[in-house]
């Protein structure tokens, strides 16, 4: 990242407004109407030409001298003419100069220093005591001292600098700094960021950072679940709904779904959901936007267009795409003018852009929690067994990565082929009949699939408590098959048991809308909570700690703008799905039921599709 880019702007002031000279100086008319010309010639990016205008004014006025020669220093370096602005550098006198000045010079001779291959120099310039450096030239000095550090081979210390910089800059800036952070903390090389990861505290902010620089290396690590401390929406004392801590409601949304064949189900049930919260949340009497639904299209280049085409219509926050390639169309701009949730992960390595946020329903989500769940419940060997379909084999990746970074053992695993109903030869094969005390089992399939499993363990008495995925779940009570899924554990959105208070009941939803019920619920649930991130997207980002009870789990958004969630588990007893904790709380959540509104009706009335990919 040019230095320049981060203060080209505060570059450009300090040269418009110089002709505003130190006011203890007396300065003729012409003086004045040259130096205006010269910052003229400055805003109209004709900086070569406001340089030699500076020094002309440093020429005919020597009392100002030093303050002409650093302006015209700096309009040079706007000109990427480091080699001309050296000499007037060098013959400024830092003793002469006032306000801010002393550290524009500062900084202009440090970038000189690393221009001419000599970060000590510049090092020195930028890690000076004592300095006040205002906010608009912050991240121009921050920049120039990661770019020293990184020269002197202290990757550590630059990616901290960057690290703190972070906070302070915007878009692309931001973007790009991440990053670099990111990529400084990758030369360390993997052992020694692990070692660093384990001394760190769970709050230490660098944390993050290194498991992603790990993450680019290759390495599995442990994910860190959020700390759910405060959630958003806390009534302010003598407020009404519209003054909610954290909610910040934008004037325009745009909603960007597929509604192409393939995609016009799932769309449909992601739009229902959104407009059916949407509906709800009249019910606080707080401000909503005007939400515009766009068709993506389902491909990179149609979602862009859609994207563009909802700027240029005033969207000031844009939720979706919902595919994987459109999101990585959409996220993988040059810019985002406008901030988006988008609604899936980008198999791009770079992070998400400063203004992105990402949001998806992912099968390794729920692998690594059930994962977390089985450390928590004392248990070091896991036994893994799933069928073979994409969800199944994505969820006990994640498990596996997620169990043995947290020290776990796998015991053996096995997976199910489609259409057999004797497992007898995936049990052989799991050699779990003499397991410890400290064994279970970790499962992800579909009921009928889980409901063969069980009995036939019961059968070779393998007796392990058993955890599993969301697909264990048929989306409604079936107290007589499931009674064979006696005990088994398994992580959901919690919505979906009415498990988290504050939203509308799923039973009453489910009965007016299809589109709430079976193979699309958990799309709709996702439709929800995409519209209650809203406006609160800003405060979860700015403040850890901070989450969204929501219906597919309590939401908290990351560093890198990950919206993680914290699924509930559930426990088959007697044979109905119950929540293992209760309702989860959500106090300062408006209670009362759905408006009697509907979302729009579905765009098709195909049979469910699985969930898209990514989710």
């Amino acid at each position: 990242m040019r230095p320049s880019r981060l203060a080209a702007s505060g570059l450009l002031i300090s040269l418009v407004l110089s002709a505003c000279a130190p006011a203890v100086v007396q300065r003729s008319p012409a003086e004045i109407a040259a130096a205006q010309n010269a910052a003229l010639l400055a805003s109209l990016g004709q900086f070569d030409q406001a340089a030699q205008a500076y020094l002309a004014l440093a020429t005919q006025t020597p009392s100002l001298a030093d303050h002409y020669k650093l302006l015209a220093a700096e309009a040079y370096r706007q000109e990427n003419a480091l080699d001309r602005a050296a000499p007037v550098v060098a013959g400024i006198q830092r003793d002469q100069l006032t306000d801010d000045e002393p550290l524009r010079l500062d900084l202009l001779r440090a970038e000189i220093a690393l221009h001419q291959h000599d970060p000590a120099t510049a090092l020195r310039l930028t890690t000076q005591t004592g300095l006040a450096v205002p906010p608009d030239l912050q991240p121009r000095l921050l920049d120039l001292r990661a770019q020293a550090q990184a020269g002197t081979g202290d990757f550590w210390s630059a990616a901290r600098t960057r690290v703190s910089m972070d906070p302070l800059l915007q878009g692309m800036d931001r973007t790009q700094n991440r990053d670099q952070a990111v990529s400084l903390l990758a030369k360390l090389g993997a052992d020694p960021l692990k070692r660093r990861a384990a001394a760190m505290q769970p709050d230490d902010r660098m944390l993050p950072w290194v498991d992603e620089a790990l993450g680019r290396l290759g390495v599995t690590v442990a994910q860190a679940q959020p700390n759910l401390e405060q959630a958003v929406g806390t009534l302010v004392p003598g407020g009404s709904a519209s003054v909610r801590e954290g909610y910040k409601m934008p004037a325009r949304v745009a909603l960007l779904l597929p509604n192409s064949d393939g995609w016009a189900v799932a769309g449909s049930a992601v739009r229902e959901g959104f407009f059916a919260a949407y509906f709800q949340a009249s019910d606080t009497h707080a401000p909503r936007a005007a939400v515009r639904v766009y068709d993506s299209g389902g491909t990179a280049a149609s979602a862009i267009k859609a994207y563009n085409q909802a700027v240029s219509d005033g969207a000031q926050l844009v939720v979706g795409p919902l595919t994987r390639s459109e999101v990585m169309g959409v996220l993988g701009q040059a810019s985002l003018p406008v901030p988006v949730l988008a609604l899936n992960h980008s198999d791009n390595k770079n992070l998400p852009a400063g203004t992105a946020s990402e949001f998806a329903l992912m099968p390794e989500d729920e692998g690594a929690q059930a994962a977390d769940h089985m450390a928590e419940r004392g248990i070091h060997s896991a036994y893994v067994v799933i069928s073979n379909d994409d969800f199944a084999k994505r969820s006990a990746t994640a498990f596996k990565a997620e169990w043995q970074a947290k020290g776990g053992q796998l015991a053996g695993s096995a997976q199910i082929a489609p259409g057999n109903v004797n497992y007898g030869s995936a049990i052989d094969a799991l050699n779990a009949g003499s397991a410890g005390d400290d064994a279970g089992m970790f499962i992800s399939m579909r009921p009928e699939q889980a409901r063969l499993l069980l009995p036939q363990l019961r059968v070779e008495r393998i007796n392990l408590p058993v955890f599993g995925t969301s697909h264990i779940y048929g989306g409604s009570d079936n107290p007589t098959a499931d009674r064979d899924l006696e005990g088994v554990e398994f992580c959901d959105a919690p919505w979906l048991f009415d498990a988290q208070s504050g939203l509308p009941s799923y039973q009453d939803i489910a009965a007016q809308l299809p589109a709430a019920s079976g193979a699309t619920a958990q799309l709709f649930a996702f439709g929800m909570d995409a519209w209650n991130l809203v406006p609160y997207l800003d405060w979860l980002r700015s403040h850890p700690g901070s989450y969204l009870p929501g219906a597919t789990g309590q939401l908290a958004d990351d560093t890198f703008g990950h919206v993680k969630r914290v699924l509930a588990w559930m426990k088959f007893q007697d044979g109905v799905a119950r929540p293992m904790n209760g309702s989860l709380e959500m106090d300062n959540a408006p209670a009362s039921p759905a408006s009697g509104a509907s979302a729009p009706a579905p765009a098709s009335s195909t049979p469910a599709p699985a969930l898209p990919a990514g989710h």
